[in-house]
């Protein structure tokens, strides 16, 4: 009996040491493939057995149903205003894949009650030791409010593709993260490049850019290809690495996960602070 009771005591306490590492998304601009990336690098996750949530912060613009072909019964929102239950809010997928949406209104997280408030704290201190990695799928720039988010995560990786506008609005959108918090660390990514060598040059570039201007390293993380299947996948509602396994586009996300996931054991500290961070934020 006391060998169980230590055996017991013992989960418990590594239970409550667990904590999962969140992780903002962003991008400089909208259409630049953020949300797609987000589902299918959490299924590549959740494949090499990690606990995944999504939270949709793309507020107005979320798409995420969409591109699994599903409809949300409840958003972040109806937590605080109708007292709906934490887990009645996620979506659980048959893939493993966990989310939930974000709601209508990103600004009414910031216009709370203290019973509010706390009630958010509780919620989000239960998911941050469910899960192994909870990304913030952030509308595309930045606002007040989103940057609330990003800059409480442990980690961000940004979006960008080859063209010059999404570069330029990228190092915006770094330069508004490390102008405020210089020392989070960033990934990023270039999406639907034409020619491989091109999109290996254009994100070392961006990465040179932000390194001569803003004196911060961006790790690059990989490019994923342009390719027509990821398209066919959107228009059937499935995940294209689900659905499509082989294509050029489901080997890049299988790529970049293991680097990922290599990053990560490379330094392996788990972030405690992440629930202070974002109170200060909200009533500071």
């Amino acid at each position: 009996m006391k060998i169980d009771q230590a055996e017991g005591l013992r989960k418990r306490l590594s239970d409550s040491v667990h904590q999962a590492k969140t992780v903002a998304v962003v991008s400089g601009k909208g259409g630049v493939g953020k949300s797609n990336f987000v589902v299918n690098f959490s299924l590549q996750l959740i494949k090499r057995n990690k606990k995944v949530l999504i939270l949709d912060l793309d507020i107005g613009m979320g798409n995420i149903d969409i591109l699994i072909g599903n409809r949300s019964t409840y958003s972040i929102v109806d937590l605080l205003k109708n007292d709906i239950p934490l887990n009645s809010l996620i979506e659980k997928e048959s893939n493993g894949l966990h989310y939930i949406a974000g709601g209508s209104s990103l600004s009414q997280l910031f216009k709370l009650t203290d019973l509010q408030k706390t009630r958010f704290y509780e919620a989000f201190d239960t998911l941050i030791h469910q899960y192994d990695y909870i990304f913030f799928d952030m509308g595309a720039g930045a606002t007040e409010e989103s940057l609330f988010f990003t800059l409480s995560a442990e980690e961000c990786i940004v979006i960008t593709t080859p063209e010059p506008t999404s570069i330029t609005d990228a190092y915006g959108m770094v330069k508004h993260i490390v102008s405020r918090k210089d020392q989070l660390p960033i990934y990023a990514v270039l999406n639907r490049w034409n020619k491989r060598s091109d999109g290996i040059a254009s994100l070392k570039k961006f990465q040179n850019v932000i390194q001569q201007f803003l004196s911060v390293e961006v790790k690059a993380l990989g490019v994923i290809p342009d390719d027509v299947l990821v398209v066919k996948g959107v228009t059937a509602q499935q995940p294209y690495s689900e659905v499509y396994p082989r294509s050029k586009a489901s080997k890049a996300i299988t790529h970049l996960a293991d680097v990922y996931l290599q990053e990560k054991r490379k330094s392996n500290s788990a972030d405690t602070s992440f629930l202070g961070r974002l109170k200060n934020w909200m009533e500071g």
